[in-house]
């Protein structure tokens, strides 16, 4: 196993041990903050599957992410990741495309993976549930529905993820733009931009989510 991968393995492993913790702090905090909250209850695990829930060549959509958060659950009933299916939930989600985890898997292994089903078998295999459980956590914000519109007026925030001591900056580069930055703790490595073209997946609903071109990474490897 690569260097860096071993060092992922063992930093996320230990974060993983706390992630149990969560599964009652999340839903307790993830209240409607007043009237103005979205009314809607569609959840994004259901918008997810919605494209058939396979692997195709389509590497632009979310099908990596969508099994590893199938995979964690089939491990892990109880993990937080479910709340990504709990609609009555508010939280904001940063959805790594299958790309992002292509090229996630290009700095693990050295090697570009043509077909998104060996792609992701190579992760589960490289990385365990558990650090996969504690990667898809670090994306998810709880407790905050954050549209495009709020997104854009918050340079420089620092957002609290569902990773225990995870967070994440917002870099506003252009209003004018919508260029976001998210800045993770992994401080050699480029930065995840959101996508412009996949701001506020599931609008109108407590789930809200935005597409991003690199995974988020909660260390630094």
């Amino acid at each position: 196993m690569p260097k860096s991968s071993r060092r992922l393995t063992r930093h996320l492993a230990a974060a993983a041990v706390t992630i149990g913790m969560l599964a009652t702090s999340v839903i307790a905090t993830a209240s409607p903050a007043g009237a103005t909250a979205p009314l809607g209850t569609k959840s994004l695990a259901s918008v997810l599957a919605s494209d058939g829930d396979t692997f195709d060549r389509n590497w632009y959509d979310y099908d990596v992410l969508t099994q590893a958060v199938g995979a964690v659950l089939a491990a892990k009933p109880n993990s937080p990741v479910k709340v990504l299916a709990d609609g009555t939930v508010p939280l904001t989600a940063f959805l790594p495309s299958d790309r992002a985890f292509q090229r996630l898997a290009k700095d693990l292994t050295g090697k570009t993976y043509r077909s998104e089903s060996q792609l992701f078998s190579r992760l589960a295999g490289l990385l365990g549930v558990n650090t996969i459980e504690a990667v898809l956590l670090y994306h998810v914000i709880p407790g905050a529905t954050i549209n495009s519109k709020t997104a854009l007026r918050s340079d420089g925030a620092r957002l609290a993820t569902a990773l225990p001591g995870g967070t994440i900056k917002v870099d506003v580069l252009s209003r004018r733009c919508r260029l976001i930055r998210l800045i993770d703790a992994d401080r050699n490595d480029a930065n995840p931009l959101i996508n412009p073209r996949a701001f506020d997946i599931n609008k109108g609903n407590r789930q809200i989510a935005h597409g991003i071109w690199l995974v988020l990474r909660p260390i630094d490897i």
